[in-house]
């Protein structure tokens, strides 16, 4: 039995994602899909799929979060700015919204047209926030052995799970392979993103991701405001102060504070389409 999905196709810094009207009902058979869906040489291509859905609670909407190989992710930085500019386009023309997570529920507040500021929540250092084993509490600086190297790591919840690496040389890096070792380490029950940083200035950073799921991405929301706030822990930038992050597909602005983690960037709409699933 076929089944036709009508979608919009959305990126932020270039983390794109397919994403579905669901707040009607949401699709049984979805889950399974989403590969196909998510393939960028048979499907519509993503990095995952995010539902659309009503809320369960006050709420403007609910944002479920699929990675390209259909596994659930708990929240997504620049995929939620994303739902926010479709809500938006969609005739909830409000410049604050709630939308629910699994991380919990996340406020946006519409900075400028297709631009919006995420109350991503504090950051966490204890381990057993992402959860990972073997390491002290907070884990900031702490040794992890991966790809045959001991790295200096910061282990970081923003909801999800992030694992900060300090590097000299983002370019010439193994990333897959390092990056899959970092997924794969058994010290990271439910996997981890893994976000390799290049020190800047204090208020500047380059970074490249590894995402679980999903593989390296062009961006990644709540790896910009985990490494950001990595590095205000280490002393390295200040805090309450904008903190560019530089990724592959565009810049976020970080503000780390004593409370919360602020995110702000762009949300776009790339194209609309209906596709069928066989």
């Amino acid at each position: 039995m076929s089944t036709t999905y009508s979608f919009t196709k959305m990126q932020g810094c270039g983390n794109d994602y397919v994403y579905i009207d669901c707040r009607a009902g949401f699709p049984a058979g979805l889950p399974a899909q989403i590969p196909f869906l998510a393939n960028r040489h048979f499907g519509v291509g993503g990095d995952g799929v995010i539902c659309i859905c009503a809320a369960e609670g006050d709420a403007d909407a609910r944002m479920r979060m699929f990675n390209a190989d259909g596994s659930e992710g708990r929240m997504c930085g620049n995929g939620v700015r994303c739902v926010a500019q479709w809500l938006y386009e969609h005739g909830l023309e409000q410049d604050t919204l709630c939308i629910e997570t699994l991380a919990g529920v996340k406020v946006l507040h519409r900075a400028a047209p297709g631009l919006w500021r995420v109350d991503m929540g504090p950051a966490s250092f204890d381990p057993a926030s992402l959860p990972a084993a073997g390491f002290a509490c907070p884990a900031v600086d702490v040794p992890l052995t991966a790809a045959g190297k001991t790295w200096t790591a910061t282990l970081v919840s923003m909801g999800n799970p992030h694992c900060v690496v300090q590097v000299e040389d983002l370019k010439g890096m193994d990333l897959p392979g390092i990056g899959r070792a970092f997924e794969t380490h058994p010290a990271f029950a439910e996997s981890v993103n893994t976000e390799f940083i290049r020190f800047v200035s204090p208020t500047e950073l380059e970074m490249r991701v590894w995402e679980r799921g999903s593989g390296e991405t062009l961006a990644c929301g709540t790896g910009a405001s985990a490494a950001a706030a990595a590095f205000v822990r280490r002393g390295l930038c200040p805090a309450d102060t904008e903190i560019t992050v530089h990724l592959l597909g565009g810049d976020l602005s970080i503000r780390v504070t004593g409370e919360t983690v602020w995110m702000t960037g762009p949300a776009v709409t790339v194209f609309e389409g209906t596709i069928t699933v066989q």
